[in-house]
């Protein structure tokens, strides 16, 4: 067990003696010392006036007040009366300050923190946001501080601790959205993945074989400025999988993952021409990785001049995906590639950049471990932004810097946001998005008045002609950036004659677009699936946007049943089971088995490449099947048929005569940040079967090695433009993060039976009612 999880469950046994009965005095320890004051009065300094704040019997939060400061304020203190610990975490971690909990077990994820620079991005953020935005950071923080003043309970991970939050500043606020737009911004990976397989004598060329761009994207990179550079920086000596390890192999949940398949989403919007109400519908559903509490936290806010619901991000003020009265919207990640890296020509103390030597800026970092002696880092600053290999002992070294759009001034994202709550048509909902800038979304739009709208917005990088931003290029100022893409050329699409707009990571840009903003995009099988469904004859309702959510059909199978067939199999239950896969839908459904035997054969498959990348698998369909048509190095004598028949063979006998069902091989686990690394995770976490696979509607990632679940749906909603109260969201877990509070999971049956609550702003089940005064 980890030194940290030691600590949290040791004083754990310490407030319940330790004992079997203790154990069971547990939920009720906790309850009495730690659960907030829902009912009744509260009086705070900061208020201008009442506010009252109403919990539905699912913990949904209604939030009315007389000012629109006033009800972020109230969204501060309802954010940390149910969700204190996490949203502290997230400002740790932002921050770079793990170790101040954890002690030295996190010093190599802070010490990456500090050299990205994230917390000094938010206060320069902060600097940056106009008057009104700062109102509203100022507001919610005050709530948060507010309330902590009132010596509210505190959770039970502070009271094992024996620690106690201190009040929070405004980049403790802003910070969190910096990491979580980092967290989807991994360009510079695929770089270092890229110049590392260049490096061991790998052609482009095999590169976009082994990583297949979009169709249409392959020519682009051959071509491009970027192959040139690994000649040019041959003698590059750049240790890729050292500085990856920053980010990979962390204490599960204490630091957003290396972008993967655990990171997607799902949105379209249907006109009212074609759904039975003749109003648009609306739906979304963005995927995170599995964890409890949730990334979410489902609220209304209600002021003068501003009425918005959805789902808010704990330790953010702001609904990021929801609707007002007049428009609802709806986000997917869009991946396009805000991130460089630059490769600098190290002269003296400084670099050659512009025809001139340019001195490092260097900043020192003091890091304070909990039972241990501070530590301190040198940070090496250019003009693109920090250099990172410093970080793995290799500042001796050509030194590598990243440029990433979030460390850039001028970013209004959160003004942005929290603008969204006002707006009533198309034009207003461009100009409020017009200051957004990571991480890059495509947002889906549609309004009462009928009409319906995609906008993928960011801040977009203009590259010099010939850097499409796949590989590392020098950085003495020729690949500098050229400015930023224009609000007005943003990809998008109002009122599409197909009647729908739908995006689901894919390549969003029509031919002839003037601008390459990624090489880097998801497969388009769950989008396919959205158009193919969207595509039929029929008048849409509310119901059947609900089936498309929860839809467990693979496209992916389509592709791999051809050569499923042509297999030279030799036992007869290998023989057998391909014929039951041939003759299966290809739906993932938990309570079949046919998902589980083709899941694991895949994953068998994608261990092709293993020795020539140097992982264990390679999810990329499209790498697969290219080999199984025309072969591939990586198989004996090129014939990858054969080598899938071995897979299969090895399949059937790993998963043995009696084959799970789905559900079960494929269970979702919900884990808590710190108690799944105690042996308190039985009563932390949360578990359930699942149905869905990496590439289905209803996504559900998996770990190729257990076919466990490691990431899905994490919030869904859909919007009935016909009358706006008759909408649905919901959460997979609950609503608070205290572990034996009512809300910590009771959302988790109604998930399971793929239920959903109203999305109500008025005529809504009241539970409790606390009023806040000034």
């Amino acid at each position: 067990m980890k030194r940290w999880a030691k600590v949290v469950f040791g004083l754990a046994l310490a407030v319940t003696g330790g004992s079997g009965l203790g154990y069971l005095a547990l939920p009720q320890v906790v309850r009495w010392c730690c659960s907030p004051q829902y009912e009744g009065r509260l009086r705070l300094e900061g208020l201008q006036a009442p506010v009252t704040l109403e919990r539905e019997p699912s913990g949904v939060v209604h939030i009315r007040a007389r000012s629109v400061p006033d009800a972020f304020f109230a969204l501060g203190v309802a954010h940390a009366q149910d969700r204190l610990f996490q949203i502290d975490l997230q400002r740790h971690i932002g921050a770079g300050r793990l170790s101040e909990l954890f002690g030295s077990a996190t010093l190599a994820q802070d010490k990456f923190m500090r050299t990205l620079g994230l917390y000094r991005a938010a206060e320069r953020t902060y600097e940056g946001l106009s008057p009104e935005g700062r109102a509203v950071v100022e507001a919610y923080r005050r709530g948060i501080n507010s309330y902590l003043a009132s010596d509210p309970p505190l959770p039970l991970e502070y009271r094992v601790q024996g620690l106690k939050p201190r009040p929070w500043s405004a980049a403790d606020v802003l910070v969190w959205a910096k990491v979580m737009a980092f967290d989807l911004s991994g360009n510079w990976r695929y770089e270092l993945g890229r110049y590392a397989r260049a490096r061991q004598g790998m052609s482009v060329a095999r590169m976009n074989e082994l990583l297949p761009p979009y169709p249409g994207d392959e020519v682009a990179i051959e071509r491009s400025a970027d192959a040139a550079q690994v000649q040019r920086l041959g003698r590059l000596e750049l240790r890729e999988q050292a500085l990856l390890g920053y980010v990979r192999g962390l204490p599960g949940g204490l630091l957003p993952a290396e972008r993967d398949l655990r990171t997607a989403s799902n949105n379209w919007a249907v006109a009212g021409s074609r759904t039975r109400t003749g109003a648009p519908l609306l739906a979304n559903d963005p995927h995170l990785g599995l964890s409890v509490p949730s990334p979410w936290y489902l609220v209304h806010l209600e002021a003068p001049g501003y009425d918005v619901i959805g789902a808010s991000v704990a330790g953010l003020p702001g609904v990021v995906i929801g609707r007002n009265p007049h428009v609802a919207w709806g986000v997917t990640a869009m991946g396009a590639d805000v991130q460089d890296l630059y490769v600098l020509r190290p002269v003296g103390k400084g670099y050659w950049h512009g025809g001139r030597v340019v001195p490092f800026a260097e900043r020192k970092e003091v890091i304070r471990v909990r039972g241990g002696k501070d530590v301190e880092l040198v940070v090496r600053e250019s003009v693109y932004g920090p250099v990172l290999n410093d970080l793995v002992g290799e500042a001796g070294k050509t030194p590598v810097a990243l440029r990433w759009v979030g460390l850039e001034p001028g970013d209004r994202t959160l003004e942005a946001v929290v603008e969204l709550g006002r707006v009533r048509d198309w034009q207003q909902f461009k100009e409020a998005l017009a200051g957004y800038a990571v991480p890059t979304q495509n947002f889906v739009y549609a309004d009462r008045a009928g009409n319906i709208g995609q906008l993928s917005a960011g801040r977009f990088p203009l590259r010099q002609p010939g850097h499409v931003g796949a590989l590392p290029v020098a950085g003495t100022g020729e690949y500098d950036w050229r400015g930023w893409v224009a609000p007005a050329e943003w990809p998008q699409h109002y009122n599409p004659a197909q009647g729908f707009v739908a995006t689901a990571n894919n390549k969003v840009l029509e031919p002839g677009y003037p601008h390459l903003l990624t090489v880097d995009w998801e497969q388009p099988y769950r989008v396919e699936r959205i158009r193919q469904l969207l595509s039929r004859p029929q008048k849409f309702g509310l119901e059947d946007m609900r089936a498309m959510q929860l839809d467990t059909r693979s496209l992916l199978v389509e592709q791999f049943r051809p050569f499923l067939a042509r297999l030279p199999l030799s036992s007869p239950e290998a023989k057998a089971w391909r014929q039951r896969l041939l003759a299966w839908d290809g739906d993932m459904r938990p309570e079949s088995q046919e998902p589980t035997v083709f899941n694991a054969w895949y994953s068998e498959l994608s261990r092709l490449p293993s020795r020539e990348i140097g992982l264990e698998f390679w999810d990329q369909p499209r790498y697969l099947l290219r080999a199984l048509e025309h072969g591939d190095p990586n198989c004996p004598e090129r014939d990858c048929l054969a080598y899938a028949a071995q897979a299969f063979e090895r399949t059937l006998l790993r998963l043995g005569r009696q084959v799970p069902r789905w559900g079960h091989a494929h269970a979702a686990r919900f884990t808590h940040s710190i108690l799944t690394h105690t042996p308190l995770r039985f009563i932390s976490d949360r578990t359930l079967p699942q149905g869905g696979d990496n590439y289905t509607l209803e996504r559900a990632s998996y770990d190729p090695q257990t076919l466990r679940t490691n990431g899905g749906a994490t919030y869904r909603q859909i919007v009935d433009l016909a009358d706006p109260e008759n909408s649905l969201f919901m959460l997979p877990t609950g609503q608070s993060a205290h572990l034996f509070s009512p809300h910590y999971s009771d959302l988790l049956p109604l998930w399971k039976e793929n239920r959903y609550l109203p999305m109500k702003t008025r005529d809504y089940p009241v539970a409790q009612t606390l009023v806040l005064e000034p």
